[in-house]
């Protein structure tokens, strides 16, 4: 038998976040959060308080102990409301998993702790301007120096880059192998209080505009040798493995920002009269919401299904692809359609369905470009890797 139902408690976690979520996220605040690219620190803290930015992180750092259903769970109904502030508040937490799996205890009492508690926000530096899809050509060097490493380099596209207290940034303690760029690429903890570590926040973004992104500038950055992640040289397999269990949260940001825009629009439809019926009598408009529905629901099937290979032992790196792939796309299909269901009105970002339409194209593009997931998809079915 297959059992495609969630747990009672699940289903209590669900009722808490969305709760939260309606509460909390005022019309005004996202347009606020929106218009001014704005991080919402008062919100910020009270969600912290709850501690869903930390639901996967072991109970014994202050996390919930769960798993990546529920942290699926969780930006799902975030992005339900607002997909950019939902965003901005669970990606305070943004490469603890590799911290969890990866990190010495000394590491993890001292960072993964802070960060359950309320007191520190995080975040993950890999994206550099020529290593973005092509992840393993990172030129960030970090040269071992007596008992430090210094960190020189350049990354782009950082989430948290100018609000966290610290990153977990890649850098290549080896020389760069063309043959084999892969090889020689570590993860550091790095404070951003340290000398000659410089973030510029990235303004004009189309969407997701609540969470803070930054250029990061590393110039003779100094850090502890016990700053080391894990294995030395072993960042890139850290990544790929990180990646299996970020795109299936990645899919469900794209499921609940799909779900929010096509709830908006049933209820539009129903009320706006073209020709003296509302829009919900004409059989194209009901066939469309029918289609989107749909996908949106085979969308949100893949994505459990990813989350929870990854939480039984066995993340399925192919499967994660495919959840972010179609989410995104059915994501950005159906705010496409929603907006068009809106007139002039969804040209306007007083209408929630403008941010909507913006917040879901990320979805296609971080956390692996949807070409980036085809091949994988496809390599493994050809036998190519």
């Amino acid at each position: 038998m297959v059992d495609f139902t969630f747990t009672e408690e699940q289903e209590d976690i669900r009722r808490a976040v969305r709760e939260f979520a309606e509460k909390e996220i005022t019309p005004e605040l996202s347009l606020e959060c929106d218009r001014e690219e704005k991080f919402p620190w008062e919100l910020w803290r009270k969600f912290a308080k709850l501690g869903f930015h930390v639901i996967d992180i072991p109970e014994e750092y202050g996390g919930g102990g769960y798993g990546i259903v529920e942290k699926c769970i969780v930006f799902e109904e975030m992005s339900r409301v607002d997909m950019g502030i939902g965003e901005a508040l669970l990606s305070t937490s943004f490469g603890a998993d590799v911290l969890v799996l990866h990190g010495s205890e000394e590491q993890k009492e001292e960072y993964l702790t802070k960060l359950c508690k309320g007191d520190a926000i995080m975040g993950m530096a890999n994206t550099e301007p020529e290593a973005g899809s092509d992840a393993a050509n990172i030129r960030t060097r970090a040269v071992l120096d007596g008992d430090e490493w210094v960190i020189n380099g350049s990354k782009i596209f950082i989430t948290n880059g100018t609000i966290a207290n610290f990153l977990l940034v890649t850098a290549r303690t080896r020389e760069l192998d063309q043959s084999a760029k892969h090889r020689g690429i570590s993860y550091f903890i790095v404070e951003t209080d340290r000398p000659g570590y410089k973030a510029t926040k990235i303004r004009g973004k189309m969407g997701i505009r609540a969470s803070d992104t930054a250029e990061v500038n590393f110039n003779n950055v100094r850090v502890p040798k016990k700053n080391l992640v894990g294995e030395e040289g072993k960042g890139f397999y850290y990544m790929m493995e990180l990646f299996d269990r970020t795109r299936p949260w990645t899919g469900a940001q794209a499921v609940g920002c799909a779900r929010g825009a096509l709830e908006i629009t049933l209820k539009y439809v129903k009320e706006r009269k073209v020709f003296g019926l509302p829009l919900s009598k004409y059989q194209f408009i009901q066939f469309k919401l029918a289609e989107l529905a749909t996908k949106i629901e085979a969308a949100r099937t893949l994505v459990y299904r990813a989350a929870a290979a990854v939480d039984s032992g066995k993340p399925d790196p192919v499967l994660s692809s495919m959840a972010k792939w179609y989410a995104g796309e059915v994501a950005v299909e159906t705010v496409n359609w929603c907006l068009q269901f809106h007139g002039g009105y969804g040209y306007i970002d007083e209408y929630p369905i403008n941010r909507f339409y913006r917040d879901a194209k990320i979805s296609e593009i971080y956390e692996g470009a949807k070409e980036i997931e085809k091949l994988i998809i496809a390599r493994r079915g050809l036998g190519l890797s």
